[in-house]
């Protein structure tokens, strides 16, 4: 397969950067005589950094602890415990976060493969109350291994990376690039959390899109600024940069890269809080309550699972989703044959308004205990419940159909 290199050359392109006359000192972003547009230093805060294989450009940004992305800091304070669980790896559970590494690669395709490069790499870690991003640029295919090598040195502390998407692209196009270099990777042996698989989870009911922007925007609510370009540009942004030897459009590139990077600091710190302390006022839509709730009930954390049930039936759901939510936590119920333990549950939950739980109680006697009576008297209170209730008109017709349908049965058993 022909290398980018091969690509360029064919297309008439000067590879690299040593036909242009390099910028005299001390000059701002003016175009130089003789050059074909702004070098990468004008445009963009950073300096030329030594490795044993050459030299690397590297912007470099401080987040400190006032910072916020939107309403959440890159700086985590929650345990990982359950998505460590979530991600079957318990090595991030006890992992402290000045372990961790956000990472992602901006490249000149998304196809992957031997012919695609990551000539933008963003990395950062957390360091005494702040969060470090390094972004290491490739201004020439030549400088490809310099790259790599810099961005080793700036992973070597770490032992897990956090990505988004990257175990399906990030991670295995560097693996490529360190191989095609026979240079060892540095994150070989590293715990790898990917936040894309845990974002569908937790938003794919009540999110259109799961993207890293779109959620930044809607979960986040974090709007980047105007220097945002789509990423679908990036690639051939980077090929006229290699043609024209003008980095001034690649200002865009480097901000869309560090967005991406903090964000999902952010991100995974809003998550965290979220498993940590669900109800604490950052989850605001019942569906992500539900979507919470399924997450805890699959990892085996039942009692948390219908607590969080409760609470997103509390919260306003359209009908279909609470029509099915309903359905969920009573199955959960029944999944967990310590009967004492769900009628205590249920018992408590029908003290607290909830309707599902005088249902479930009513099913109960009925199957059980084969006590009509009771039954007849949880089917009762569940109905004086709704009818008391201001619960929305859909809420109101599916309980009074389920139970008047219920109350119709047991007075049939019961010969009245």
């Amino acid at each position: 397969m022909p290398s980018l290199t091969d690509k360029l050359k064919a297309l008439g392109v000067k590879v690299g950067t040593s036909h242009l006359v390099p910028p005299a000192p001390g000059v701002g972003e003016e175009t130089q005589p003789g050059r074909a547009g702004c070098s990468i230093e004008s445009v963009v805060e950073g300096t030329y950094r030594a490795t044993p294989l050459g030299e690397v450009f590297v912007a470099e940004q401080i987040f400190g602890e006032d910072y916020q992305h939107g309403n959440a800091s890159p700086l985590s304070s929650s345990p990982l415990s359950l998505i460590a669980q979530w991600a079957g790896d318990a090595r991030l559970a006890q992992m402290p976060l000045n372990k961790l590494a956000f990472l992602d690669t901006e490249t000149s395709g998304l196809a992957g493969g031997t012919g695609t490069y990551a000539f933008l790499v963003g990395a950062a870690r957390f360091a005494e109350d702040r969060l470090t991003l390094q972004q290491f640029f490739m201004r020439d295919p030549a400088e490809e291994s310099a790259m790599l090598e810099g961005l080793a040195q700036f992973l070597a502390p770490c032992e897990a990376l956090v990505t988004f998407n990257g175990k399906a692209f990030d991670a295995p196009l560097l693996v490529t690039r360190y191989s095609m270099h026979r240079m060892p990777v540095p994150f070989k042996d590293y715990a790898h959390l990917d936040l894309l698989p845990l974002a569908r989870r937790l938003w794919r009911d009540r999110l259109p899109s799961r993207a890293l922007k779109y959620l930044e925007e809607h979960v986040l609510e974090f709007t980047r600024t105007s220097e945002e370009v789509p990423g679908y540009e990036i690639p051939w942004l980077y090929f006229d940069y290699l043609r024209s030897g003008d980095a001034g459009p690649l200002a865009g590139v480097f901000y869309h890269n560090a967005m991406d990077v903090v964000a999902m600091a952010a991100l995974l710190n809003h998550v965290s809080g979220m498993t940590a302390s669900p109800y604490d006022g950052r989850i605001q839509h019942g569906l992500d309550f539900i979507a919470l709730g399924k997450l805890f009930e699959d990892l085996g954390h039942s009692d948390e699972a219908a607590r969080l049930y409760e609470r997103g039936l509390e919260s306003g759901l359209e009908p279909s989703d609470f029509g099915l939510a309903v359905k969920r936590l009573s199955i959960l119920q029944k999944r967990r044959g310590d009967m004492q333990q769900a009628l205590r549950l249920w018992e408590q939950a029908a003290g607290e308004g909830h309707v599902y739980a005088h249902i479930e109680l009513a099913k109960y006697h009925e199957h059980k205990t084969r006590s009509l009576k009771a039954s007849m008297k949880w089917t009762k209170s569940a109905r004086r419940l709704v009818e008391k209730s201001d619960l929305p008109a859909y809420m109101r017709n599916h309980w009074l159909k389920e139970i008047d349908h219920r109350l119709l049965r047991l007075e049939r058993k019961a010969g009245l």
